[in-house]
């Protein structure tokens, strides 16, 4: 298994995942791959509201309903749930279960893609590196925000950004989104993409990137010199596995009538990727939570294109984007970002890093 945070299964286990939303669908679609020996049983969940009755055939069933606690549960859900599951599978009696962190669950889909020749790591490319570049790493952050549990290490290049500046006096960064040409003032809807905004804006350095305040890249320091030796263009996270398809994704997060305006808008801006993306969205493979690393004209391409689109959006959305606070235009991003990236795959040299959580 690639990576440090090797999966330890059995073979011939038998195993029934917890989780149906995305970090379950691709859990089980690497261990079905890296794991043949195994037998999966089924999905567990808390509640049957939001969840499938089956996925990829396998039964989809209430933790309440499942009696066989002789199974390993493999927990793929988002971290901070994970203290909250292991208390009820005890109290149901089981004993065997693996919490699947990012970093697990990083090295499992590094492995998963690189078998099927998909969605390079960065680290997969050979090379060291002695060009030098500058890089900066903004990290959107928000006054509200809840102090992290742990101190984690940033290398320099990452630096604090704090978004939605313009909607608060407290200051929380020394960089920040409502300085100079901004849209600060629509954090509420925009989220993290009021500072990707700025970063597009504003960044000076060879390579520009955004990360989360909960959230970053596993891209180390030894790692940058495969960025300029292989000449990279952008990095992404692995994406993340939906089912059916990626429309899933707006399924569980956005009304239809907000994609519908995202669609329209996409129509009158940007007609090429209007036709592109009922075929990009019949697959299963979305790129999340609005991070990337790229080379600064790049990133500059990508917000040129991105947030003109966002903002008809914006005009065309019941109610409009001026009379809501609900985050909807984040979640569009992440389906734009979706669509540009696979869109200019073939042009584009794209490498791929795991995704740290902090907690």
């Amino acid at each position: 298994m690639a990576g440090k945070r090797r999966l330890l299964i059995k073979e011939r286990e038998r195993l029934v995942i917890y989780g149906a939303a995305m970090v379950a669908v691709g859990v089980y679609y690497a261990v079905k791959s890296l794991y043949t020996g195994c037998r999966i049983e089924a999905f567990l969940v808390s509640g049957r509201k939001g969840n499938p009755a089956k996925i990829d055939g396998i039964p989809v069933k209430v933790l309440e309903e499942w009696d066989d606690t002789a199974c390993k549960v493999l927990i793929a859900v988002p971290e901070e749930h994970h203290a909250v599951i292991t208390a009820a599978l005890e109290e149901k009696g089981f004993t065997d279960y693996v919490c699947i962190d990012a970093g697990v669950e990083a090295a499992l889909m590094e492995e998963y893609y690189s078998r099927k020749g998909m969605f390079p790591s960065l680290r997969s490319y050979g090379g060291s590196g002695n060009v030098p570049f500058s890089l900066a790493v903004y990290m959107s952050c928000f006054h509200r925000d809840k102090k992290l549990k742990k101190r984690y290490y940033m290398p320099e290049w990452v630096q604090p950004i704090q978004a939605g500046a313009a909607l608060t006096d407290e200051r929380i960064a020394d960089v920040c989104d409502n300085m100079g040409e901004n849209i600060s003032e629509k954090n509420k809807n925009y989220s993290e993409l009021s500072a990707l905004y700025w970063v597009g804006k504003h960044g000076t350095a060879d390579y520009l990137g955004l990360y989360h305040y909960r959230r970053t890249l596993d891209v180390t320091e030894a790692d940058l010199g495969k960025i300029s030796s292989n000449e990279v263009d952008v990095i992404l996270p692995f994406p993340t596995i939906h089912y059916p398809d990626i429309l899933e994704h707006h399924g569980r997060y956005l009304k239809e009538e907000d994609w519908e305006a995202m669609i329209r808008a996409l129509s009158e801006l940007a007609p090429a990727y209007a036709e592109a993306l009922p075929a990009i969205f019949s697959g299963s493979y979305f790129y999340n939570y609005n991070m990337l690393i790229a080379r600064r004209s790049v990133f500059r391409a990508y917000c040129d294109w991105l947030f003109p689109i966002l903002s008809r959006t914006e005009e065309l959305s019941d109610p409009k984007g001026s009379e809501r606070a609900d985050r909807y235009i984040g979640y569009l991003g992440e389906n734009l970002t979706t669509l540009y990236f696979l869109y200019h795959k073939e042009d584009l040299r794209i490498a791929h890093a795991g995704r740290r959580m902090l907690i």
